[in-house]
C-alpha cells in the first residue's frame, strides 16, 4: 500500500521527530477530519507499505532520520517557488531549499524526487515575465537533480479567498504563454513539465498531462509493478490524476502560512493544534480520546511479484 504525508501539512518540515517515532514504533493513528471520533490506525512496516509519498517545502529537518525510510519505497515532491515572505512567510530561503533538494536527490535517486513550481499566480509583482526569469534560474540550478517539474495555476478555493483575498484566477492567455515558456525552459534543462489538474491544453506544447503523483510515478520510483485498488478519496480538483489516500497528516497544522494554502482554515487553529502536538503521540494532534472508534486498516503489499518494470 501507499502512505501519504503531504496532503494536509508539511510533516518533514515541522514534525520530523514525530514521524521518526512513528516509524520506530511501526504504527500511526489518523483522525478523520470530518468525523473526529473515527480513527484509522496504520502499520508502518515496509512489508505492507510499498511506498511513502512526501510533499514538502523544507525537507531538511527530516534528513537526520532518512535512514528510517531507507527500507521503504519513497517518492518526494519538493515545492520551490519564487515567492517572497509576503506570500510564503514560513518557508526558508529558496537557495537553501534548492541545496536540500540536491542533497535529497543524491541520497534517494533522481527517480524518487520531483520539483513542484506551484501554484502559479500572477499579479503586479509576480508577473508573467517575473515567473519566466525566476523559473529559468531555478531550472538551471536543479538541472540533473530531477527529470520533471510539476506546475499548476492557482485555484481560488473558499479557504484561499479568506487567506488571500486579492488572488485572482490566471487568465487563459497567460496560462498558455507562461506554460509554453516553462515547457521550453524545462526541456533545455532535461526536465518534462507535468501540469497538475490542468487538463491537457499544454500537451500540444510538449507537457506530460498524465498526472503527477500517479501510480506510475510510484512504480518508477520503486522499480516494481503495483496493483493498486481504486482510491476512495475524491480529489479537490475533478481533473486530478493523483493517487490519493492514507494520508497521515492533519489540517490546520502547517506553519509555512502560505497565503494560497488550502490546508489551513484558521491561523488560530494552527497555533492551537501545534500546542496539542506531542512527538510521542500516535496522533499528529492530541492523543487517544474516550469516544474514539478505532479502525485497524487492513494492509498488504500491492507489489505484483510476478512482474517488474523490466518485463514491460
Amino acid at each position: 500500500m501507499i502512505i501519504n504525508t503531504g496532503q494536509r501539512t508539511d510533516i518533514p518540515a515541522f514534525f520530523p521527530k514525530w514521524l521518526a517515532n512513528r516509524l520506530k514504533e511501526g504504527m500511526v493513528c489518523v483522525r478523520n477530519p470530518y468525523n473526529p471520533t473515527q480513527v484509522s490506525r496504520y502499520k508502518l512496516n515496509p512489508e505492507v507499505v510499498d511506498a511513502i509519498g512526501f510533499c514538502s517545502k523544507n525537507p531538511a529537518p527530516f534528513f537526520p532520520y532518512l535512514n528510517l525510510v531507507k527500507e521503504y519505497g519513497q517518492y518526494w515532491y519538493i515545492t520551490i517557488t519564487p515567492y517572497g515572505k509576503d506570500i510564503e512567510p514560513g518557508v526558508p530561503e529558496k537557495s537553501t531549499v534548492m541545496e536540500s533538494f540536491k542533497f535529497l536527490s543524491k541520497t534517494v535517486g533522481i527517480n524518487r524526487i520531483g520539483w513542484r513550481y506551484d501554484p502559479i499566480f500572477i499579479d503586479e509583482k509576480y508577473t508573467v515575465d517575473f515567473h519566466i526569469e525566476a523559473f529559468t534560474k531555478m531550472a538551471a540550478n536543479l538541472r540533473g537533480y530531477t527529470n520533471h517539474v510539476v506546475i499548476s495555476f492557482i485555484d481560488i478555493y473558499d479557504k484561499v479567498k479568506r487567506n488571500f483575498p486579492e488572488a485572482v484566477p490566471v487568465l487563459a492567455d497567460d496560462k498558455v504563454r507562461l506554460g509554453q515558456k516553462i515547457i521550453e525552459i524545462a526541456a533545455k534543462n532535461d526536465m518534462v513539465v507535468k501540469p497538475c489538474a490542468e487538463g491537457d491544453f499544454l500537451g500540444r506544447y510538449g507537457a506530460d498531462c498524465s498526472g503527477c503523483m500517479t501510480v506510475e510515478m510510484y512504480e518508477k520510483a520503486i522499480d516494481a509493478h503495483i496493483i493498486a485498488p481504486k482510491s476512495n478519496v475524491k480529489p479537490a480538483r475533478a481533473t486530478c490524476a493523483c493517487y490519493l489516500g492514507a494520508d497521515i497528516g492533519a489540517y490546520d497544522t502547517c506553519k509555512h502560512f502560505c497565503r494560497y494554502c488550502y490546508a489551513n482554515n484558521d491561523l488560530d487553529y494552527v497555533a492551537q493544534n501545534n500546542r496539542l502536538h506531542d512527538d510521542n503521540s500516535p496522533f499528529l494532534v492530541g492523543n487517544y480520546r474516550k469516544d474514539d472508534i478505532i479502525h485497524d486498516v487492513p494492509q498488504k503489499s500491492w507489489i505484483d511479484n510476478q512482474m517488474n518494470l523490466f518485463d514491460f
